[in-house]
């Protein structure tokens, strides 16, 4: 999964209940997560350990099919 925070359309509004912004801080570019880490981000976030991933792209989704708008 690629998660690019500069195409968020949530960007500085949700960034503080984002698990990405929890665990790296504020963020200029993408990230990419394998299955295994989105599932034990997903696992953690179920728990209540970590906030869920607040990403909402601004691209439509049939033009970036890497992309999730959630973890778990």
């Amino acid at each position: 999964m690629l998660i690019d925070c500069d195409t968020c359309a949530v960007r500085d509004i949700n960034c503080g209940d984002c698990v990405v912004a929890v665990l790296l801080g504020p963020r200029t570019g993408s990230i990419e997560l394998d299955s295994a880490e989105q599932d034990a981000l997903g696992a953690l976030a179920t728990g209540g350990l970590l906030p869920p991933l607040r990403l909402v792209p601004t691209t439509p989704p049939d033009e970036t099919p890497r992309r999730c708008s959630a973890i778990a």
